[in-house]
Formats: C-alpha cells, sequence, structure tokens
C-alpha cells in the first residue's frame, strides 16, 4: 500500500479529483443541453398563451365569427366597427402562394445545381452567396419592393400603381429562396454517395441518378425546406407591408393591391388603446396566425411520417 505522504497517494487524489470534475462538467454540459431542447417548447407555449390571453376578452366577447371568416370589411376603429377578416386571410395567402410559385423551382434548382453540379470553388463561392441573400434584412427586400419593383412594374404592364400582389409576391419569394436553398441542399448532400454510385454502376445517366434515386432519397428533407418557405411567407411583416399596397381588397389579379395579416398588426398596433376591441381584433389576428402555422408544420409531420412508413 502506498503510504499517505508518498507521491503516487497525492497522484491517485489528483486522479480522482479530476474524475469529480469531468463528472460535475458532464452533468453541467447535460442539464444546458436538456434546457436547450425544452426552450423552443416553453417559448412557443409562452407566446401562445399570451396571446390567447391578451385576446381571449375580444374572442369571447364583440367576435362574430361568421363575419370575421367572411367578411372584407376591417373598419375596427369606426363608429360601427365592423372585424372582417377574409381581405386579410386572402391576401396573405395569395402573396405567400405566388411567392412559393416563384421561389420553389429557383431554390430546388439552386440547390440542385450547387450539390450535384457544381464543384470546389465554385460550389464555395455560391453557398456563400445564398447565405448572404439569407441575411439582408426584410425593410431592405421592402425599400427594393417600392424603389426599384415599383416603377418596373408599372412601366412594363402599364398599370398606375405598381405596389400589389406580384410585387410582394416576387420580393417575398427571393426573401424565401436563400433558406429553402439551403436547406435543400443540405438534403441533397445528405444522400449517400453509395446510391449513386450504384446507380451508375447500372448504367444510369447523371439526369437518370437525380430524379431517380437523389431526389426521392431526399424528398424528406426537400418538403421540409418547401414548408419552411411557405412559414415564412406567412409570417413576413415588413416587406410585405411595404411592397403589397396595404390595401383591405380581395384580389381578382396580381395587379392588385393587398393586405396581409401580419402586415395589418404591425401597421395598427401602435395606435390602438391596450384591453380594447381594436387591441384584441389584432392579437385575434395573431392566434388565427398561429393556429395556421401550426396547421402547416403538423400537416408537414403527418406526410413526412407517412413518406417514412412507405
Amino acid at each position: 500500500m502506498t503510504p499517505a505522504g508518498s507521491p503516487g497517494a497525492g497522484a491517485g487524489i489528483g486522479a480522482m479529483d479530476r474524475r469529480d470534475m469531468a463528472w460535475h462538467v458532464d452533468r453541467a454540459a447535460r442539464l444546458l443541453v436538456f434546457v436547450g431542447g425544452i426552450s423552443a417548447i416553453v417559448f412557443i407555449v409562452g407566446i401562445f398563451v399570451f396571446i390567447t390571453k391578451e385576446g381571449l376578452a375580444f374572442v369571447l366577447g364583440p367576435l362574430k365569427l361568421g363575419e370575421f371568416l367572411t367578411s372584407i370589411a376591417w373598419r375596427p376603429t369606426s363608429n360601427n366597427p365592423t372585424y372582417g377578416a377574409l381581405a386579410l386571410i386572402v391576401g396573405t395567402a395569395s402573396v405567400t402562394g405566388f411567392a412559393m410559385l416563384l421561389s420553389v423551382p429557383l431554390s430546388l434548382g439552386a440547390a440542385l445545381f450547387i450539390a450535384e453540379f457544381a464543384s470546389g470553388k465554385t460550389r464555395e463561392t455560391l453557398k456563400v452567396l445564398v447565405e448572404m441573400l439569407a441575411a439582408i434584412p426584410s425593410v431592405v427586400w421592402g425599400f427594393v419592393g417600392m424603389s426599384i419593383m415599383n416603377p418596373l412594374i408599372i412601366q412594363t404592364f402599364d398599370i398606375p400603381v405598381g405596389l400589389n400582389v406580384l410585387n410582394a409576391g416576387l420580393i417575398l419569394g427571393l426573401m424565401a429562396a436563400p433558406i429553402m436553398t439551403t436547406i435543400a441542399e443540405d438534403a441533397l448532400k445528405a444522400v449517400p454517395d453509395t446510391y449513386r454510385e450504384a446507380a451508375e454502376a447500372l448504367g444510369a445517366t447523371r439526369w437518370e441518378v437525380i430524379v431517380k434515386v437523389v431526389i426521392p432519397a431526399s424528398r424528406n428533407g426537400l418538403l421540409a425546406a418547401v414548408l419552411l418557405g411557405v412559414g415564412r411567407g406567412f409570417g413576413e411583416t415588413m416587406a410585405v407591408l411595404m411592397a403589397s399596397g396595404h390595401a383591405i381588397n380581395l384580389p381578382t389579379s396580381v395587379f392588385d393591391s393587398v393586405r396581409a395579416l401580419t402586415a395589418t398588426i404591425a401597421a395598427e398596433l401602435g395606435d390602438t388603446v391596450t384591453g380594447g376591441n381594436h387591441y384584441g381584433s389584432l392579437f385575434t389576428l395573431g392566434i388565427l396566425l398561429f393556429v395556421v402555422t401550426f396547421a402547416i408544420n403538423l400537416t408537414a409531420d403527418i406526410v413526412v411520417r407517412g413518406i417514412r412508413r412507405k
């Protein structure tokens, strides 16, 4: 046995101290990861509780659900206030839908080129440029819509106003494209190279490998990228407010001005009295946005789970 005062005893105690320190560090790291993991759930629940609490008095009181969902008369500050949100809902859906028509093929095409065709410095340069586009603030995109796209649309299509569904959809599509491209490219690169090599060994061409092997194998990630773009479209505020014309209207063409749900909340919330009906109606719009976003994510989860079972 090593005497208590010998160097070996000190080394043994030092080793025990290091093990104890490592154990405490491990526990602290596990606690930190756990807190980070549940923080998103806590924040989402907290936001929903806050929005519901602020809008509950209006929902249980002056709100007429039929008028809210079927009327386009949004006049919360008139002597006889009405709270029809149909035009706001349709405006949000029209801008988001047009944006997705532009951004989905653009994003998936860019992701395919970066992941499957570009190489070396070309790939790295394109990835950096895409990430830089994603970092541009939404208000800057709004200025682009007002200062550049507005007169360009007026001159090109000979219309009196260029702030419309076309303008907002183009801007929103360009805003959503970088994020969708990044996620889609990651999904394509996650497909094992052995899949590609096996298909090429069977005589498949480059496009046959991409269409019949790579895209089916990465469809979960591609679907997630598209749905993230849809969520970005529904949740965007400033650029849509600046580029859509902010007019209460049921659009019949891409040249009509519209007003979005998020833009209405941003434009009117600062002028309301806390606790009033107008204040509660705006939080009711927030509840609607939350429910729609939740439905989109739930649908995505169901679809992805169904794909995985197959």
